[in-house]
């Protein structure tokens, strides 16, 4: 007998709707479970699946939630409560958490009324089920290290406002394509689409897929390991003086983080064991390693996964056992070496099970995430294969189609929920085909929907935020293509972005300020969900009326009125006549309106603004002190 995962001691269950809950025991049984003061009954069917649906209920709690059989199998969950639940998806920049601030445990703002629980990063073949995690509570500074960054921003503010508990199911993956989240069958709706979905389901189920890997031709293609000579040099000891090696953070691979290279990498990390696990058994968890490790506890092996040119493990966690012997209080030293022939390689998390604990134990575990210590043992050179070589799509690989919205949002169906933010885009610009990004965020948005079957539910969308070299315009990049379908995927009913293109980092695909970012989103979901009164943006084209040798923008969201930061006169926006030359533009701010000319373009048919990935010095923005959002008018 056990509860879904969604349903563990801590959980939140959203306030004012039908609540589903479920679980799993036996085939054929009667099932009771019971929610506070109501009771609801079922049979479990064939594969043991129970399902049932209280009404409603208004904010509160803490309640007690038990599920029984006829047989007297019981499970019990603590400390329930009734508010608002949002999940929240996408990559790496909703996946950030505190980890990769190096953010200090006493600086994180605590609030017991804010939980959120983890999916962990799976790529699984066919639809899961459930996923192994729990509920942990805004009042414990070191479990929230693992938490999003956005996400709690977003919760943080939501609960502040509303004085309820607020529930955070975080559930993304950084680096991934749209396409991973979207169901198979609304991909395959789409034209675009169901032609690659027909072809990677051809190959991804073949006796020769499975194999690639095993035949002797493919094998030579890679560099076996060279052999652990860091071991002999101390590296995996306590007292090694390592001061003068680098610092990486973890989780995350070495390719990420500047190491362009397949080898051997050693990673070093000194934590603090409290006093009272002296003489304990240590459980360890450093997450899955990409593709082969061996790790050490003060100097003493202690686990190790993989061998040979095999990369059935990359993905898999890595837990081991530390004998109490090992332990003493104080300072005690993690040592890992990670073998990589291909591909990434590096300890990649996720950030959340990556921690060490006595075993066996509820108390609070000391996380690993961070900075570590890291020197290259060997440099084997850089191979990454192709897909025919290497397996590039399938079981394990997180941009295969549809293989995350399998194993990471099936898993939540039908939860009772509010709605969704999400964060994601950056893969599909840089490496997918941004130009279909508008049919794939509506289709999403669309898809999800449909699943959950709780109406138009609220979808925020954070636009992407600027990025690389400044430059006042670049017609050929991808980013503003990005950002043209978030903005225009707000035609969807229920819909809302932060716009962030004034908050991101020229140098770092992963600006630090997920503060203002969960903030915005928030303000959506004040206004449009909550019915508060406020501004829930900056400007975002509505319209534009060709007027002589000028062109007029229209805004929604421009608050108390439209000006130009700091006073200066606008900059990065472009007219074009119907040559589609773009040209820089002197635009003016007119009332509620932007009028924009070029004596150059005596005809203007067409304009943008902020069109490039890091738009240098573009400044329109509301009264508010919120930035407008790049846009274009035409459909060049």
């Amino acid at each position: 007998m056990k509860l879904a995962a969604l349903f563990g001691d801590h959980a939140v269950l959203q306030r004012d709707k039908v609540i589903p809950v479920w679980g799993w025991t036996e085939p054929d049984k009667r099932v009771t479970v019971k929610l506070g003061p109501h009771s609801a009954c079922t049979m479990s069917q064939h594969d043991g699946k129970f399902m049932v649906r209280f009404p409603s209920f208004s904010a509160g709690g803490p309640y007690t939630l038990s599920a029984e059989d006829e047989d007297g199998g019981k499970v019990v969950s603590e400390d329930i409560m009734i508010g608002e639940v949002w999940i929240g998806s996408g990559q790496s920049n909703m996946e950030f958490t505190y980890t990769h601030l190096s953010h200090p445990v006493d600086k994180i703002v605590k609030n017991s009324e804010v939980r959120m629980i983890t999916v962990p990063m799976i790529a699984a073949n066919g639809k899961q089920t459930d996923f192994v995690g729990d509920w942990t509570i805004g009042d414990d500074a070191c479990a929230m290290l693992a938490w999003s960054a956005v996400g709690h921003q977003f919760i943080l503010k939501l609960q502040q406002e509303l004085g309820v508990t607020v529930g955070f199911i975080a559930s993304s993956w950084g680096g991934t394509l749209i396409e991973a989240w979207t169901s198979r069958e609304t991909l395959l709706r789409n034209p675009d689409m169901s032609g690659i979905v027909k072809c990677y389901e051809s190959s991804v189920c073949t006796e020769e897929f499975w194999d690639n890997f095993q035949k002797e031709e493919e094998l030579k293609k890679f560099i076996p390991d060279p052999g652990n000579t860091g071991e002999e040099k101390g590296w995996a000891t306590s007292d090694f003086d390592d001061s003068n090696w680098q610092t990486m953070e973890l989780p995350g691979s070495w390719r990420s983080q500047g190491i362009d290279f397949n080898g051997a990498l050693w990673f070093r990390k000194e934590i603090t064991i409290p006093e009272n696990w002296q003489g304990k058994e240590l459980s360890i968890n450093i997450g899955a390693v990409d593709k082969h490790d061996i790790t050490y506890f003060n100097g003493t092996k202690i686990g190790a996964t993989g061998a040979g040119v095999e990369e059935k493990y990359w993905n898999h966690y890595r837990e081991y056992t530390i004998p109490a012997n090992l332990v003493k209080p104080g300072k005690n030293t993690i040592a890992v070496r990670a073998y990589s022939f291909a591909f990434e390689g590096g300890l990649t998390g996720p950030a959340q099970v990556m921690q060490i604990a006595p075993t066996n134990s509820s108390g609070n575990p000391v996380f690993l995430t961070g900075n570590w210590k890291y020197e290259i043992e060997h440099n084997i050179g850089n191979f990454q294969a192709n897909a025919q070589d290497a397996k590039e799509m399938g079981p394990g690989n997180q941009n295969s189609m549809y293989i995350l919205y399998d194993s990471m949002i099936e898993p939540l169906l039908p939860c009772a929920m509010r709605g969704v933010i999400w964060y994601q885009g950056e893969s599909s610009a840089n490496r997918g085909n941004p130009r279909h990004y508008y049919r794939m965020q509506t289709d999403l948005i669309n898809d999800w929907r449909y699943a959950w079957g709780q109406d138009d539910f609220p979808f925020l969308i954070v636009q992407l935020a600027n990025f690389r070299e400044p430059l006042e315009y670049e017609p050929e990049a991808t980013w503003p293509i990005v950002r043209d379908a978030q903005m225009k995927a707000l035609k969807l009913p229920n819909t809302g972005m932060a716009v962030t293109i004034d908050i991101g980092e020229a140098e770092d695909i992963h600006p630090k300020n997920k503060r203002d970012v969960g903030i915005r989103l928030a303000n959506w979901a004040l206004r449009d969900t909550y019915g508060f009164n406020i501004v829930p943006s900056g400007p975002i084209y509505r319209d534009m009326m060709i007027d002589g040798d000028k062109i007029r923008i229209l805004f929604d969201h421009i608050g108390s009125g439209l000006v130009a930061k700091e006073g200066q006169e606008l900059k990065t926006f472009m007219i074009a006549g119907f040559d589609q030359k773009f040209v820089p533009a002197k635009a003016v701010i007119e009332g509620m309106s932007v009028v924009v000319s070029c004596p150059e373009v005596p005809n203007p048919y067409a304009v943008r603004y902020a069109w490039a990935d890091n738009p240098d010095g573009c400044n329109l923005y509301n009264a508010e002190g919120l930035p407008a959002s790049p846009f274009r008018t035409d459909t060049w």
